[in-house]
């Protein structure tokens, strides 16, 4: 199985005060991770760390895949939901970091956005305002700007917040496809219990800032 980020003896936190302490895990080729916790328990801190918005007070973390192909998908209450844009304009952002030095997206860039819209089933959104959409409708979107960022590796940042039971349950099916048919490896974060039973093969739980993390098998 191909190691995707090794974390080794990483220690987080802001202004000298830890947050995380020596924490070691990998992410491998078509994991599913929960990180689960409480809010204020680290998780953010993490993922800050992963996509290097922070540094390591101590340890490091070793990517075998470019950092710029990590798709991240924000909680839906930190994006502008009256941001001016189209559903297909918010979904093509997630190309941006394929421009390198170039001004302006090319075909291949607008083909890849509307093959994400089309994996998730809402083609038919592509004109819509965002800020029209329902919030089941907004965390769909933004899945598929994540996913035009990268097919490899995708940081869901607490994507089932103000979801109703409804569409929170299609919400983790969509995500568990994306992860056993496409291949696609994903690490949730999450302070929610419901679904982990049945989501990831690895889950890393965070308590009062202690951090265990335990495999078992896929769907088990």
């Amino acid at each position: 199985m191909k190691t995707l980020v090794e974390v080794k003896n990483l220690c987080l936190g802001y202004e000298g005060k830890e947050v995380i302490h020596n924490l070691s895990f990998q992410i491998e080729e078509h994991d599913f991770i929960i990180v689960l916790g409480a809010n204020g328990s680290g998780k953010s801190t993490l993922v800050k760390g992963l996509l290097k918005l922070i540094k390591p007070m101590h340890g490091e973390v070793i990517y075998h895949l470019q950092k710029d192909m990590i798709g991240y998908m924000p909680q839906v209450t930190k994006v502008d939901g009256h941001f001016p844009a189209t559903v297909f304009e918010v979904v093509l952002s997630g190309a941006l970091n394929r421009l390198k030095k170039r001004a302006f997206f090319r075909s291949g860039e607008k083909k890849l956005a509307m093959e994400s819209l089309e994996m998730l089933n809402i083609a038919d959104l592509k004109n819509h305002p965002f800020s029209d959409l329902s919030g089941g409708q907004k965390q769909k979107v933004l899945l598929a700007r994540a996913l035009c960022a990268t097919r490899e590796l995708l940081i869901l940042d607490e994507p089932s917040n103000n979801l109703d039971l409804k569409s929170k349950a299609e919400f983790y099916d969509l995500i568990k496809e994306l992860n056993e048919k496409r291949g696609i490896t994903i690490m949730l974060i999450t302070h929610d219990e419901h679904g982990k039973e049945s989501l990831g093969n690895k889950i890393l739980s965070f308590d009062d800032h202690e951090v265990t993390c335990t495999r078992r098998e896929a769907n088990a």
